[in-house]
């Protein structure tokens, strides 16, 4: 019996045979002997062919697992009217290169650009990228993408990779579950299978292509694992627990749509705390009554410099866009302890903690925290916004803050920029000053957040 981990990009179990789905590599022409007018000609039918096959498949989208899953594909057919790419592919061409050779080209390269930021956003839309530029050269050389022969029956498709699209049109009386070598769970694909039901695990690494087509394999997808060559035993014992599991889920589909009333008849919330936009789906598709806490600084890690204005309102408004109208907390930066951004140039701290920290980091920086609060109220009028601000210690500092808000809103609105009217701002209790004065920061906000904190 032999393991393979990854992470579940869609949670579920399934058994199957292993069918490998692998992209042909296209073999390019590179020379510089073609004539650009006719190359341009090529360009501007497929462009129009896959702008079409783009707004069909996200009508398909829509209908089948709902409006905000089929925005990729709305994402893909606007790539293809960007002017960046487009300039990249024509410059190609007036070199003398064939079309296809030229999207190929330009979308790697931008790719790669959008890859060396170091940043998880970025390196997703590079992903796209490079799909919107393979469904142009396939279109440029008139070919097909094939996932699956006619024959093929409950398999379980393992891949290096795929595309939102090929994703979407995965046959689910045929496919089990997939399981990729690279991957994200974060990714426009995995929302797809989520939306879809398939059990998928991504990131499994090259180790996936040491399987033999046709094998038995069971995929685990809620612990991570993809078991190959599994023992008698160890079937039955995976049967079982997706049984079990299947009962579990009937039971949860159930309750969906109830409220929470305990037996002595009190109203209980369930709120689910994400680090990225993308994951509010998850929340609302499993009945959360809101988003208790988008911590911000996911945004600021794992990239060279700070979030634009416009990287933060995008991510924001996805998110209360996403909430439906629920209440969506979204706190703002807290930097310091474990969470380290290299280009902030902090200094190491005893306690970090009680040191330079959440708002009174913020507060020293006001230009950072300036253009934060500029796209939190740009992104008001998407939904029911709540500010949250982190490890407060005095009633100043959130006057200040509040004076900062004002300031800022009443920029935008001569500038004519809609905010809304009104919006929570709250505190988290969670320093020991405080506590002490808790009832007087109270008067100042319109909620308070308690952390408790639990010692054995």
């Amino acid at each position: 019996m032999i393991k393979l981990t990854g992470k579940g990009a869609s949670l579920g179990m399934a058994e199957g045979a292993v069918c490998f789905y692998r992209k042909e590599k296209e073999t390019l022409d590179a020379q510089t002997i073609y004539q650009a007018s006719e190359e341009e000609a090529k360009l501007k039918t497929a462009l129009e062919k896959v702008k079409t096959v783009l707004e069909n498949e996200r009508e398909i989208a829509a209908e089948t697992v709902g409006k905000e899953e089929a925005d990729v594909f709305m994402i893909h057919r606007m790539m293809l009217d960007d002017a960046d790419f487009l300039s990249a592919i024509r410059e190609r061409i007036i070199e003398g290169h064939a079309a296809a050779y030229a999207a190929d080209a330009a979308a790697k390269s931008l790719a790669e650009m959008l890859i060396a930021t170091q940043d998880a956003y970025m390196k997703e839309r590079a992903a796209d990228l490079l799909e919107v530029g393979e469904r142009l050269v396939y279109a440029l050389i008139g070919k097909e993408r094939s996932l699956l022969s006619d024959d093929a029956d409950n398999v379980i498709l393992c891949a290096e990779d795929l595309a939102p699209g090929e994703t979407l049109h995965l046959d689910k009386t045929k496919i089990a579950g997939f399981v990729l070598s690279r991957g994200s769970e974060r990714s426009h694909t995995a929302i797809l299978a989520r939306s879809m039901g398939i059990p998928a695990l991504v990131g499994v690494g090259e180790a996936l292509f040491s399987l033999a087509e046709g094998e038995r394999v069971l995929l685990d997808a809620d612990r991570g694992e993809l078991i190959s060559c599994p023992s008698e035993g160890a079937c039955q014992q995976f049967r079982q627990k997706k049984e079990e599991s299947e009962k579990e889920k009937s039971l949860w589909e159930k309750a969906r749509g109830r409220e929470l009333i305990t037996k002595d008849g009190h109203l209980i919330e369930v709120y689910g705390n994400i680090g990225a936009a993308e994951e509010v789906h998850g929340v609302m598709a499993n009945d959360g009554d809101g988003i208790g806490l988008f911590r911000s600084e996911f945004l600021y890690l794992g990239r060279l410099s700070a979030p634009s204005e416009e990287e933060q309102f995008s991510a924001y408004r996805t998110a209360l866009e996403k909430g439906g109208g629920k209440r969506v907390v979204i706190r703002t930066l807290d930097i310091g302890a474990d969470k380290k951004v290299p280009y902030f140039g902090l200094m190491e701290e005893e306690n970090p903690a009680l040191g330079l920290r959440g708002i009174r980091l913020c507060l020293q920086r006001p230009l950072l925290f300036r253009t934060q609060l500029r796209a939190l109220l740009r992104a008001s009028v998407f939904g029911k916004l709540a500010v949250l601000l982190p490890m407060v210690t005095s009633v100043e500092e959130v006057r200040r803050v509040k004076a900062m808000l004002f300031e800022e809103s009443e920029a935008l609105k001569e500038k004519g920029v809609p905010i809304a009217e009104s919006f929570e701002l709250g505190i988290m209790i969670e320093t020991p000053a405080a506590a002490i004065c808790s009832d007087v920061l109270a008067k100042e906000v319109s909620c308070i957040f308690v952390i408790y904190r639990l010692h054995s």
